[in-house]
């Protein structure tokens, strides 16, 4: 028999249309976070860090062995006897172009992280990495590109985009194949049936909201001062920085309400004008921007690193999936700070950017759907890597750049990229270029924080797209208050470690997933059209 979830919904007042009980918890419990990196914020930083510190040296391997799980579930649904079933009934087709779905997916998944680790990453891992470590090569060397950018691949490929395609699969599955509600709880309903209508389902649906709230507030955290560095850059007001190079705390706030205000307006017109447009925006200005790298930057060094760095990459992969050091040694240490973070990174963002992607691809195939949703965004990653952290590499490979595109990296991470454009031979472009990119990560925060919100008001409306847009205001705001008191408290560090904090339930849930919609498709429900 096929599973019914039934969502109560407030019927007037204020929360007209939302679930009261994931509506007012989850704000309670957002609001208490605030609240306390506000009025003790040395103490926040404190216990966040110890929570921190627990969970990584009793889950690192738990994490590692988890999107593993999630990289094989997408891989046995996409292209096993399944890959045919379409997400709807069968005379649905998809809502948008190709493009368009391409856009917004990579707006929402990746956008402002990849420009802000692109070169970053490469050049960290360029002073070490598990490679350099064990096999003795030297950092900094010739020798150790080739480790860095496999170990950039690893955080930005395939395990990555597997994480967001399984909460996006899942979700879609159960919500147009399915008939149920588009939201988090609707993906276990073969596990815990009607029991999903009472307090669990409340739970599920509120560990979401707080994890998704952290995620996005990671992202614009690293975004905003990404963007002030690169004000500073063009302008050249020493005042927009401290002393280190960080950005200071007046402009970063000052920046993160622009966003914010920016993003609520855009999330009130809904996905089909403000996300849609700013997501195609923002894609044709990456594609500009990749132009320029592959046009000025090291462009015969990124081709001849490409075929040989997907091939290392791909040899590699199914030892680094299951690779796993102590924490207290070097190797472990590395490992948390990277390949833990991401992946917390991205599971935190996967019910936001998951449940987005399922919103905009009802009418696919499975397949379709795990292709577009892992395969191909991965190939842009690597892309996007090899020519922008390609040039960075070689810069500092070939002596030109004289050690300052790794002292950027090492001092302040969000200055990179402009300081890696300024090596260019740009024919006096510089300027307009870096202009250029400023725009370019605005408009990703803009389109990252406007989905945020828009998918927290849906899995609080019980599957609702279009809630209220007094709703998606409010939580504009509550998002901008979040941000602005972490970073105020403790820098993107605070951030992180909520973050990091809130997704491990969360990726509990997302192992149940992968359980719960093979059972429907064992099952044979997956046949059945939606109501």
């Amino acid at each position: 028999m096929k599973p019914t979830i039934t969502i109560d919904r407030c019927p007037e007042g204020i929360y007209r249309g939302l679930n009261l009980p994931v509506t007012l918890i989850s704000k309670l419990v957002v609001a208490a976070l605030v609240v306390f990196a506000v009025a003790f914020p040395d103490q926040a930083v404190g216990v966040l860090g110890s929570l921190n510190a627990a969970m990584l040296s009793s889950f690192n391997a738990y994490y590692i062995y988890a999107v593993g799980l999630m990289l094989l579930f997408c891989l046995i649904v996409g292209f096993g006897p399944w890959g045919s079933i379409r997400l709807g009934a069968p005379e649905d087709r998809p809502e948008f172009s190709r493009f368009a779905w391409f856009s917004m997916m990579f707006g929402a998944g990746m956008g402002i992280g990849l420009l802000f680790y692109s070169i970053g990453e490469p050049l960290s891992h360029f002073q070490q990495n598990p490679a350099l470590i064990e096999e003795g090569i030297a950092p900094q060397s010739a020798e150790a590109v080739l480790s860095s950018i496999r170990y950039t691949f690893l955080h930005w490929g395939l395990h990555g985009w597997a994480i967001y395609t399984t909460a996006g699969l899942a979700m879609a599955f159960f919500a147009y194949r399915m008939g149920l509600p588009l939201t988090i709880r609707s993906t276990l309903s073969p596990l815990f049936g009607d029991r999903l209508n009472g307090v669990l389902g409340h739970l599920i649906d509120i560990i979401a909201v707080v994890a998704t709230t952290l995620g996005i507030a990671t992202t614009m955290g690293a975004g905003v001062s990404q963007l002030v560095s690169g004000v500073e850059f063009v302008t050249g007001i020493d005042s927009l920085v401290g002393p280190d190079g960080a950005p200071g705390a007046l402009p970063l706030m000052i920046t993160l309400l622009v966003v914010m205000s920016l993003s609520t307006l855009s999330a009130v017109t809904g996905v089909k004008r403000g996300v849609n447009w700013l997501s195609q925006f923002n894609m044709a200005l990456s594609m500009v921007l990749l132009a320029v790298f592959v046009a000025f930057g090291a462009t015969g060094f990124a081709f001849h690193l490409m075929g040989e760095s997907l091939f290392d990459y791909l040899a590699a992969l199914p030892e680094m999936s299951v690779e796993i050091w102590p924490v207290t040694s070097d190797l472990g240490q590395w490992q948390v700070d990277w390949t833990i973070l991401q992946r917390a990174w991205f599971i935190a963002f996967a019910p936001f950017v998951g449940l987005f992607l399922a919103r905009i691809s009802r009418g696919r195939t499975l397949r379709e759907f795990v292709l577009g949703c892992v395969v191909v965004p991965s190939l842009m990653c690597f892309v996007w890597i090899l020519f922008l952290g390609g040039t960075s590499l070689q810069l500092e490979v070939s002596g030109v750049a004289g050690g300052q595109v790794i002292e950027a990296v090492n001092n302040n991470i969000a200055s990179v990229l402009f300081v890696t454009i300024d090596f260019l031979n740009l024919w006096g472009l510089e300027t307009a270029i870096v202009i250029m990119s400023v725009l370019l990560i605005i408009t990703y925060l803009v389109t990252s924080a406007d989905s945020g919100v828009l998918v927290l008001n849906t899995i609080m409306a019980g599957g609702d797209s279009e809630p209220a847009p007094r709703h998606r205001v409010i939580w504009g705001v509550l998002m901008t208050l979040v941000v602005g008191s972490l970073l105020l408290a403790g820098g993107l560090s605070a951030i992180q470690k909520a973050m990091l904090i809130a997704s491990l339930p969360f990726s509990a849930l997302m192992l149940l997933m992968c359980v719960s919609m093979l059972k429907a498709l064992l099952g044979g429900q997956a046949r059945h059209a939606p109501a």
